[in-house]
């Protein structure tokens, strides 16, 4: 079996619920006693946070490539980084290691591509709502239309994140108003939804409506526990 090495801690509340799916994958492939080799290394958000809010991007890619770097030294054999945000400084982070660097959205993408998804809609951080990095991922390597919530839904849901739920905050009017953003996107076409932050899945769940939902947490481990049984 192959050691998984995640960058996590952006937030805790969802690395732990990595940790939780890999080993359980794990346990279902091989049975018994059988767990999960990961190696974490757990960043302190509230310093990446304020990177991300300030732009500074780059003082970002290099904490994120020295725990990359520690995570390689470890032994693992490739890595993850537990959060969608942040796969903005993805190609700083697989240039810094030598072992490969399992991309959040490609798992996604290529799942989508499965279920014939031609328009997804998105959910996740305003950075990963707005900018390109993820979205332009999932048109060019894809060919998947991606469509967002209007600006006054993409600050909700950017608050409903930060403010909430990575401090371990569920609450029910947050529910619903994810729910009704979701209704919008499909009623704009949209075949399906990508909860496309990590903190998401915590929130609302599929057996709560009729429009599919992709979690991102749930087949980011799906595919790196294939990847370490392969």
């Amino acid at each position: 079996m192959k050691t998984i090495g995640i960058i996590g801690g952006m937030s805790w509340e969802s690395t732990a619920e990595y940790y939780k799916q890999l080993n359980e994958g794990v346990k279902q492939h091989k049975g018994g006693l059988h767990s999960a080799k990961i190696i974490l290394n757990s960043v302190d958000f509230a310093e990446i946070e304020l990177l991300q809010r300030s732009g500074e991007w780059d003082k970002s890619a290099v904490l994120l490539c020295d725990a990359a770097q520690s995570i390689e030294r470890a032994g693992a054999d490739f890595v993850l980084i537990a959060t969608n945000t942040m796969h903005k400084v993805a190609e700083q982070v697989q240039e810094a290691v030598s072992i490969p660097l399992l991309h959040i959205a490609d798992t996604t993408g290529e799942v989508l591509v499965e279920k014939g998804i031609t328009k997804v809609g998105l959910l996740g951080t305003a950075f990963t709502m707005e900018e390109a990095f993820y979205k332009q991922r999932l048109s060019d390597k894809f060919g998947i239309e991606v469509v967002v919530p209007n600006g006054v839904q993409r600050k909700l849901v950017h608050d409903v994140i930060y403010n909430e739920l990575c401090l371990g905050k569920v609450n029910r009017r947050s529910k619903d108003d994810f729910h009704t953003i979701i209704s919008d996107l499909a009623e704009s076409g949209a075949q399906g939804v990508i909860l496309g932050c990590t903190e998401i899945g915590l929130l609302v769940s599929q057996d709560e409506t009729d429009t599919p939902l992709f979690d991102t947490v749930e087949l980011h481990a799906l595919a790196a526990v294939k990847e370490a049984l392969r």
